[in-house]
Order: C-alpha cells, then structure tokens, then sequence
C-alpha cells in the first residue's frame, strides 16, 4: 500500500471527525450588585446566547467597598438569574463567595440544541421580498 496515500486518508478521518465533536467553552460574564432592569436584560440575554451556543457560563458579581456589606444583593441577583434562564440552563456550581467576588457556574441542558447546530430548513420557501413603497 502507498504511504502516502494511507496519510492522506487517515487525514481525511481525522478531518471528519473534528468537524462532528464539538468543543464547550466557558464564557464569562460580570454583574455588579446595583444593576439597572435594563441592563441587566441585556447581560442576561447574553448570557442566553451563550447557552444557545452550547458553552458554560460563570456568572460574576463584583463587589468593591461598602457593597461587601451587602452580599445578599449579589445572591438574590444570581438566584433571579437562574430562575430566568431555568428552562435552558441547569446550575453546575451555585453561588459562592470568592474574595470580592461571588461566583455561579451554568450549563445549557441536554435538550437545548445549539444554535450552531441548527439545520437549516432546505425546502422552505424564501421569504418574500417587501413591496417597495413610494412616497
């Protein structure tokens, strides 16, 4: 048998089979205490976006000076976070003190398909273009 011929398939093999493990990350995402409704609707959705992708998040929730005072502030913002996000992701460590900062770990649940990995719908028809409009 030709050896290069062999390589060449074996690295063929090992090219289709990079392409169908997938690798998880873990993001990372950071909080303060006093954080507005709005802003923390957009950390969240981040952090949804994350799980979607299939990674795992560490939620952080920083504290500096007289907030060290206040660490239940920190804990009901994680609680709510997981209870906003309870049906994609499961608690993988709940929050922890750590120094100045306390720290969550999330996972996406097994039933959430990633959004990478979403087929594509082939056969449906394309959207239709919008009339154009005169003024």
């Amino acid at each position: 048998m030709d050896y290069g011929k062999f390589k060449y398939e074996r690295d063929i093999r090992q090219k289709e089979a990079r392409k169908k493990q997938s690798r998880t990350e873990l993001k990372e995402i950071k909080f303060r205490p006093k954080i507005d409704a709005h802003d923390y609707g957009t950390k969240k959705g981040h952090v949804e976006r994350f799980l979607r992708g299939g990674h795992k998040v560490k939620v952080t929730i920083m504290f500096r000076g007289r907030e060290m005072a206040h660490t239940d502030l920190g804990r009901r913002l994680l609680e709510r976070l997981a209870n906003d996000i309870t049906e994609i992701a499961q608690v993988d460590s709940p929050a922890r003190q750590d120094g100045r900062n306390m720290i969550a770990v999330f996972s996406p649940r097994k039933g959430i398909i990633p959004a990478s990995a979403k087929p594509e719908d082939e056969d449906a028809p394309a959207p239709a273009p919008a009339p154009a409009r005169t003024s």
